[in-house]
C-alpha cells in the first residue's frame, strides 16, 4: 500500500470548469458538496483506502526560525505564493493508478447549481525512503 495526499487549493491550482467561488454557492450546494465528500471518505472507509481528511482555513502565517533566544520570524497573515491549500485527504491505496482514479473522483465533487466541479486536485506521494545518512 502507498499514502498519497490529494490536496484542494483556494487558488494556484488551474481553474475548474465550474468555477464560481465558494463563497457565492447557495446553503444547499455547500451542503451537497460537503454530503459528497463525506460520502466518498465513507466508501473509502469501508474498503480500507481512507486514512484522514481536514479543510483549512483560508488564514496562515510562515514562520522561521531566527537564531536562539530571539522569536520566530513571520510572514503573513498570508503566504506569498499563488496558491493556498483548502484542505486535504489522505488515502493508503495499492497503486498510482488506483490514486489517479479516486482523485479523479472527488474532483467530481458537485459545486454551483449541483453541478461537477471538475476541480484540479494535487495528487503527492508521501516519501518512503529513510532520509537518515550514515
Amino acid at each position: 500500500m502507498a499514502k498519497y495526499l490529494l490536496l484542494k487549493h483556494y487558488r494556484g491550482a488551474p481553474a475548474p470548469v465550474n468555477d464560481v467561488p465558494m463563497d457565492q454557492w447557495t446553503p444547499e450546494e455547500l451542503s451537497a458538496h460537503v454530503q459528497y465528500m463525506r460520502d466518498f471518505a465513507a466508501r473509502l472507509q469501508e474498503t480500507g483506502e481512507y486514512v484522514g481528511h481536514q479543510a483549512l482555513a483560508p488564514e496562515g502565517t510562515f514562520v522561521r526560525y531566527d537564531g536562539e533566544g530571539r522569536p520566530p520570524v513571520t510572514d503573513g497573515p498570508f503566504a506569498e505564493t499563488k496558491d493556498l491549500i483548502a484542505g486535504w485527504m489522505m488515502i493508503d491505496v495499492e497503486s498510482y493508478e488506483r490514486a489517479l482514479e479516486l482523485a479523479g473522483e472527488l474532483s467530481a465533487a458537485p459545486g454551483a447549481g449541483g453541478r461537477p466541479i471538475h476541480e484540479w486536485l494535487e495528487l503527492r506521494p508521501f516519501l518512503t525512503e529513510s532520509l537518515t545518512t550514515e
